[in-house]
């Protein structure tokens, strides 16, 4: 006898419920998206040893830098409202 999946269990005049995606609350909280589209994320290296670091470094670390072209996507599906 086979085995009766979630889908097979709805009446048949009934029609299947709509898949929803929601966002990734870690993706969200790391990456955001520009009104053009395009992905931003921070600067690695700017948590701590921040002595040994010019105020330059410092300063310039701390602007947002452009999501590299092969992980957009996957940051995009993880964002389906951003």
């Amino acid at each position: 006898m086979p085995r009766r999946g979630a889908a097979d269990t709805f009446p048949p005049l009934m029609p299947k419920p709509v898949a929803r995606r929601k966002t990734k609350k870690a993706v969200a909280k790391r990456f955001k998206v520009t009104g053009s589209g395009k992905v931003l994320r921070a600067q690695a290296s700017r948590r701590h040893l921040l002595s040994s670091k010019s105020a330059k470094r410092k300063r310039q670390l701390a602007k947002s830098v452009l999501v590299d072209v092969t992980d957009v996507a996957r940051i995009k599906e993880n964002l389906p409202f951003g």
